[in-house]
């Protein structure tokens, strides 16, 4: 082939440009560089390992919420609609229980006297923790340990021990009955009088202020002291500062102990199940929800029937939550609120 030919053929041929390798990866055709999933690239798995790890770590808990308490609530949810007392078989008879409850006197009478105890129990108790915190969020010698001895009774106030005490206290010739016949008051013993039984359950309750005090006191603790100090040049007093700084500053904090005293308050039973020997008495003064629940259940063996109190309570709870939950957004404040 000639020369010129040559030249001529090569003129004509089209040739590929020349890309200059700069070491960047080249990208597929219509996808970008970098992209994956292509044939024969790997695509990144789930680090399945770590997960189950987490599962693992998670399943005692798990067991133990599903075996001791969501498996057994459920069980009690199905016997509340059955006849059932341990020595035969679930008989399911619907609403039956909740209708029995209609009627039953003994059931309302524990309703009315836990109501009792909870709408005046809770407020005089919460006043009493509220009071001593305040008390001692001043920064005085000894405080530390006046915050722990007065803690100290919620730690042991709802053992059985404690009740038995308590009893022994308030009985005929006990340290309250002579106590008060130095005065010459002569009303005897606290226990077998059903009137005095109330007064009783409520001090106990009082005495084990602890919790709430521990938790007001970290509120007080909040306060911001400029708020004191700008009321003060105002001219307002130590009842204005109250009322106007301390109070709504701590309208969560009291909302919190509100909601979680009221729940304790409906949950008694220990103290009054001994203070009243398991009857309920004097005259069902100690007969309070749970400890008619217990009757109805262990004594009585309707397992049936008291399931269906113990559903009822907790809805009774859940409605009366829901309700200070909705009620709160009108006096309970919080930091940074706008309202």
């Amino acid at each position: 082939m000639s020369t010129e030919s040559a030249a001529v053929s090569t003129a004509t041929t089209p040739t590929a440009p020349r890309v200059a390798d700069s070491g960047a990866p080249r990208a597929a055709a219509g996808r970008p560089a970098g992209a994956s999933g292509g044939p024969g690239v790997a695509r990144p798995r789930k680090p399945r390992r770590d997960t189950l790890a987490g599962y693992v770590f998670l399943s005692p808990w798990l067991i133990g919420f599903i075996g001791l308490t969501a498996g057994p609530m459920l069980f009690s949810l199905y016997l509340s609609f059955t006849s059932y007392n341990i020595f035969s078989s679930p008989e399911w008879i619907g609403l039956g229980n909740f209708e029995r409850m209609m009627s039953d006197q003994k059931f309302w009478g524990s309703v009315q006297i836990t109501l009792l105890y909870v709408l005046v129990g809770t407020p005089i108790k919460l006043a009493a923790a509220l009071g001593i915190a305040m008390l001692l969020n001043a920064r005085n010698r000894g405080t530390g340990f006046f915050r722990s001895a007065f803690y100290a009774p919620s730690l042991i106030g709802a053992s059985v021990s404690i009740a038995i005490v308590w009893r022994a206290m308030f009985s005929t010739d006990g340290p309250v009955d002579n106590t008060l016949n130095l005065f010459g008051v002569d009303i005897g013993g606290w226990v077998g009088i059903p009137a005095l039984v109330l007064p009783m359950m409520i001090l106990l309750a009082v005495w084990q202020f602890g919790a709430p005090m521990v938790i007001f006191l970290a509120g007080l603790k909040g306060i911001p002291t400029e708020l004191y100090e700008a009321a003060s040049v105002d001219g307002a007093g130590p009842w204005r500062k109250f009322r106007s700084v301390t109070l709504p500053m701590l309208s969560s904090v009291i909302f919190f102990n509100l909601l979680l005293e009221m729940i304790h308050a409906f949950q008694i039973f220990a103290s009054a199940y001994i203070i009243g020997s398991g009857t309920g008495g004097p005259a069902g003064a100690t007969n309070y929800y749970t400890v008619y629940l217990y009757t109805r259940a262990f004594r009585d063996g309707q397992l049936g029937y008291a399931s269906a109190m113990a559903w009822v309570l907790l809805l009774a709870v859940g409605v009366i939550a829901f309700i200070m939950f909705r009620t709160s957004k009108s006096w309970v404040h919080y930091g940074g609120d706008s309202r």
